[in-house]
């Protein structure tokens, strides 16, 4: 087990529209004394939809940070007083039009624990019915369908290549008994 380190002092050097980004310095355990970068940002919700037909609703959106468009699984930041299966329904209107009838918490994990203190909420939604939800920022958003049995493929081929997408679809193929485990179900809580 690792031993924690000792935060000395805290500095918000940033605070933006969606992040924030402090310095902490911080000493070691074995009593060396660095800094640490990280970035604030609020919980977030991703979620895996599936139709009726079985297909995965997939969004494909220009990223500025890697300058290229990612084919992904829609997600989005939980709002102020909104719990996560709210966030669910809204993001999900937002980004592909699609209201989920039911909604089903499959996981959640930290998208960078290294510097970002961001942590995802991992649902699956289904029985979807079109109603369109607008919002300012989805207007180049592009909804793409894709069978579940073609997931894998597009993941090993590198076609999906973010984290939280390769997490929610291998985490929603798993639930189906798409994969194999141990048999020990571990529990991830986040503090």
């Amino acid at each position: 087990m690792s031993k924690k380190e000792l935060t000395l002092a805290s500095e918000q050097i940033y605070h933006g529209r969606a992040v924030r980004l402090r310095v902490d310095t911080v000493e070691k355990p074995t009593g060396r004394r660095t800094t640490r970068e990280v970035v604030e940002h609020s919980d977030c919700v991703a979620i895996v939809a599936v139709d009726d037909q079985n297909n995965i609703l997939l969004v494909r959106q220009f990223r500025q940070a890697i300058c290229k468009d990612l084919l992904e699984i829609p997600a989005g930041s939980i709002d102020p007083g909104e719990c996560p299966e709210e966030a669910v329904r809204r993001e999900l209107q937002e980004e592909t039009g699609y209201f989920p009838g039911k909604v089903e918490r499959l996981a959640g994990f930290y998208s960078a624990p290294g510097y970002s203190t961001e942590y995802l909420h991992l649902y699956l939604a289904s029985a979807l019915s079109p109603h369109p939800l607008y919002a300012e920022d989805t207007e180049s958003i592009e909804l793409v369908r894709i069978s579940l049995d073609r997931i894998p493929g597009l993941i090993s081929s590198g076609e999906i290549c973010d984290a939280k997408s390769i997490a929610g679809l291998l985490s929603f193929t798993l639930k189906q008994g798409g994969g194999h485990t141990s048999g020990a179900k571990n529990k991830v809580v986040k503090d």
